[in-house]
């Protein structure tokens, strides 16, 4: 009984943690020719309703016409989201493949 107990909660508890991860996909251009990736933390405050830093997108493709830009909440931006989202600051990673 208490295995069934405890698996059924790491499965519910999986399903929580798996429901906030979400990526968004643009391609500009062609998208991306090669596999050159670069990353930055973007970094919010009141829940994500302001941001704290800039990243430039643009600036991260140095000039490339065919790039692809992935926004997304990965594990690491998670965990650290657990610690600093008591006083409402988030992250989230944002990846320019060129």
């Amino acid at each position: 009984m208490y295995k069934r107990f405890t698996a059924i909660l790491m499965i519910l508890v999986f399903a929580f943690i798996m429901v906030g991860c979400m990526a968004n996909v643009h391609k500009v251009g062609n998208g991306a020719q090669g596999f050159d990736k670069m990353e930055k933390r973007q970094w919010y405050i009141l829940w994500g309703l302001v941001p704290l830093n800039d990243v430039d997108t643009q600036d991260m493709a140095a000039g490339v016409a065919d790039y692809t830009i992935k926004t997304e909440h990965t594990p690491l931006d998670i965990i650290m989201n657990i610690f600093t989202g008591y006083i409402t600051v988030y992250s989230r990673t944002v990846t320019v493949t060129k």
